[in-house]
């Protein structure tokens, strides 16, 4: 699912890109906030820091920057939650959505099926 949140951001990103310095260090100030809270609070939950596993340490900072960035960047453009007023963007998205879905859907079948012969 985080995936399909990425393609959705990815969309937006490319279609409202805003080249503003103040926007994007913004969203890496808040990243870095968040993403130092959520790592404490995941290290508190007895998993010492140096242990953590880099991939979910890095979504820890990289949501809080989409999720910041995104909000800076459809503001004003009538998007009604994350959806925009654009029916094609929203088809677009949720295209990319379904076929990264059913390709990862046929890729694990296959692999199931060929770790079983």
């Amino acid at each position: 699912m985080l995936w399909c949140y990425l393609l959705w951001y990815l969309v937006v990103f490319f279609k409202y890109f805003e080249p503003n310095l103040e926007l994007w260090l913004t969203s890496l100030g808040l990243a870095i906030i968040v993403g130092v809270s959520l790592t404490l609070n995941a290290a508190s939950g007895g998993v010492p820091v140096s242990q953590a596993n880099l991939w979910q340490t890095f979504r820890f900072f990289l949501t809080p920057f989409c999720v910041s960035s995104f909000s800076a960047l459809v503001k004003g453009k009538g998007f009604f939650l994350i959806f925009s007023p654009k029916a094609e963007e929203v088809i677009l998205s949720l295209s990319l959505c379904l076929g990264f879905c059913a390709l990862a859907f046929f890729a694990k079948r296959v692999y199931k099926q060929s770790s079983v012969v």
